[in-house]
C-alpha cells in the first residue's frame, strides 16, 4: 500500500506530497509526522518496541506511536488513523487528546544512514479505563507500560535503546509537565 507524506519548505508550508517509502534515505527531504505519547488512567506511560521489520530504527523503544499524516488529513485526524492501525485502539478508547508540541521538529540519521527530517507535532492523550491495546506486529514487537520516572531513568542510564525523538521530545517542558505528573 502505498503512502503519501506531505513535503515542506523550512517555514513549514506544504510543497507537495511523495511516496514515503520513497523519500526516506540519505537525503530525506523535510515532511510533516506526528508523534503521541499514550497515557492510561493510573498515569502510566505506554513505550513500544519498534518491529525489527522496520525501514528506520528497526527494535528500537520509542513513545507509543508516531505516522505522518496522508494529504488532506489533519494531525488529529492521522493520530486515531495510526493509533487504530498500530495498536488497535478506536477513537471511543481516547478520554483525551491535547496537542503539546505544536512545532516540534527534528533531524536524524539512523545507523543504516537513512535520514529522519520532520516537523513532528507531539501529543499527549489519555486513555479511558477500559481501553485495551492490540500492537499490530508489522509495527510494535513489543510495549510496555512504564512510570514517567521510570522512563526518565531509563533515559539517562541507556539512552542508546531509545529513538532520537523520543529522547529529544522527552526533554521539551510543554512534555516534561505531563511527565511529572
Amino acid at each position: 500500500m502505498r503512502e503519501e507524506v506531505i513535503l515542506l519548505n523550512n517555514d513549514g508550508s506544504p510543497i507537495g506530497t511523495a511516496d514515503k517509502a520513497v523519500i526516506h534515505t540519505g537525503d530525506t527531504p523535510l515532511h510533516l509526522a506526528f508523534s503521541c505519547w499514550l497515557f492510561n488512567e493510573d498515569g502510566q506511560l505506554l513505550l513500544t518496541r519498534r518491529a525489527l521489520g522496520k525501514k528506520t530504527w528497526p527494535g528500537v523503544w520509542t513513545n507509543s506511536f508516531c505516522g505522518h499524516p496522508a494529504p488532506g488529513e489533519t494531525p488529529e485526524e492521522a493520530v486515531y488513523r495510526r493509533a487504530a492501525f498500530e495498536l488497535g485502539l478506536q477513537r471511543e478508547a481516547f478520554a483525551s487528546l491535547e496537542l503539546v508540541l505544536p512545532n516540534f521538529q527534528y533531524r536524524a540519521v539512523d545507523a543504516s544512514g537513512v535520514v529522519e527530517n520532520e516537523i513532528c507535532p507531539v501529543f499527549v492523550a489519555r486513555l479511558t479505563a477500559d481501553a485495551q491495546i492490540q500492537p499490530n506486529p508489522d509495527e510494535v514487537c513489543e510495549s510496555a507500560w512504564i512510570t514517567p520516572g521510570g522512563l526518565s531513568a531509563a533515559i539517562e542510564a541507556a539512552p542508546f535503546v531509545f529513538s532520537p525523538w523520543l529522547i529529544e521530545e522527552a526533554s521539551h517542558e510543554p512534555l516534561r509537565a505531563h511527565l511529572r505528573r
